[in-house]
């Protein structure tokens, strides 16, 4: 199977692929990078997110094969994906998972300098391969980790995104810096500040979000993180409502890992 065909099986089921990215570091404890979307775009707009967004056709480019590292050791419908979700972090954070050509992760002046052409290439994703091809730098696809894939409740009949998580250290020697566009602030925080925040209504998350902040917390080093991924089960989620004692309550299966699994459906969207 190519990764344009892997790219097209879930666009088949009505649903829109897509892929985000949990930076972590210890600083000394656990923290993640989180953006916080602009209050105009539709779709979680306000919220406090994860870098990420659509898979575009430029992610499942056959030239990708010469400018990554760790691609072939994964299923071929992980590939685009993990292209994707380098890519979101670049165009939302300027940070840059990438290493350059002795293999070293390459630092913040060198993603500082790139960090001009992000504008271009959020407009054309396409362009996103020709500026690694061109600093002769290759994606270090090999350092994400699954984390989970989700997909909204099949009564959703708006924009259904199918969207792949991955987990990754942050490289140690670059800033974050939001594009102003997309992703109006970004900011490191502990899984369990983020969680604060929302519940003392300084932000908000959506259902899927607070579920996997959730999910961080369980851990308290990056390797933590890894070795929690790789122990269980990662399969699509997809939320049911269910009623139970007369509310209405948003739901993910029991068997997942997730600390919490279960919401009021009129909380889980706003908070």
């Amino acid at each position: 199977m190519t990764d344009e065909a892997a790219l097209d099986m879930p666009r088949r089921s009505g649903l829109i692929p897509a892929a985000t990215i949990l930076l972590l570091r210890e600083s000394p404890g656990l923290e993640v990078l989180m953006i916080e979307r602009h209050a105009d775009i539709g779709f979680a707009g306000g919220a406090l997110v994860f870098p990420g967004g659509k898979i575009e056709a430029g992610d499942a480019a056959p030239g990708w094969g010469a400018h990554c590292d760790g691609l072939d050791a994964v299923a071929p419908a992980e590939r685009a994906p993990r292209i994707a979700a380098i890519r979101e972090a670049f165009e939302e954070t300027g940070i840059l998972i990438a290493r350059d050509d002795r293999g070293r992760m390459i630092d913040d002046a060198a993603t500082a300098a790139l960090s001009p052409l992000r504008p271009a290439i959020e407009k054309n994703d396409a362009l996103f391969l020709d500026m690694i091809a061109d600093h002769g730098l290759r994606l270090a696809c090999d350092a994400l980790r699954l984390f989970a894939r989700w997909q909204p409740p099949r009564a959703v009949t708006h924009k259904r995104y199918h969207t792949w998580f991955f987990a990754a250290a942050a490289p140690a020697d670059q800033t974050a810096r939001e594009d102003g566009n997309e992703a109006t602030e970004a900011l490191w925080t502990t899984p369990s500040a983020a969680m604060a925040a929302c519940a003392g209504g300084a932000r908000k998350m959506i259902f899927p979000t607070a579920r996997n902040v959730e999910l961080l917390a369980l851990s308290d080093t990056v390797d933590a993180v890894f070795a929690n991924a790789a122990a269980r089960p990662i399969e699509p989620v997809e939320p049911k409502v269910e009623e139970r004692g007369g509310q209405a309550v948003l739901t993910i299966p029991d068997h997942l890992g997730y600390p919490v699994t279960s919401e009021p459906l009129e909380h889980a969207f706003r908070s």
